[in-house]
């Protein structure tokens, strides 16, 4: 009968850490990032950039002429971009979006959001 006791407190003690351990995972939620790409020589500089869910991006166009950033399916489009101005976009679905300028349409870029 001793040994059924000296399980108990055992038992109890496991099972009060467990949720003090899955609790504290769970309270740490990642904070939006703020991603910077630029606009110039008539390139988006990165092509590429690979955010989270929740981050923002913003394009500045260095350019001494207007560019866009617009989705080739339709899901954002910055519409005119002056030089020296900036647009920001923040990332609310997951998958793989590429864009495009519409004044210069050799002007393309992806945004990958995980």
């Amino acid at each position: 009968m001793t040994s059924r006791f000296a399980l108990v407190p055992f038992a109890a003690a496991a099972l009060t850490l467990l949720p003090c351990s899955t609790g504290s995972v769970a309270a740490t939620p990642a904070k939006p990032v703020r991603h910077a790409l630029t606009i110039d020589s008539t390139q988006y500089q990165p092509q590429e950039i690979t955010v989270a869910v929740g981050d923002s991006i913003v394009w500045t166009n260095k350019d001494p002429f207007p560019h866009t950033v617009t989705s080739k399916a339709g899901g954002f489009d910055s519409k005119q971009i002056d030089s020296g101005k900036s647009w920001t976009f923040i990332a609310t679905n997951k998958g793989s979006f590429p864009y495009v300028c519409t004044f210069h349409p050799t002007m393309t870029g992806t945004v990958k959001v995980r």
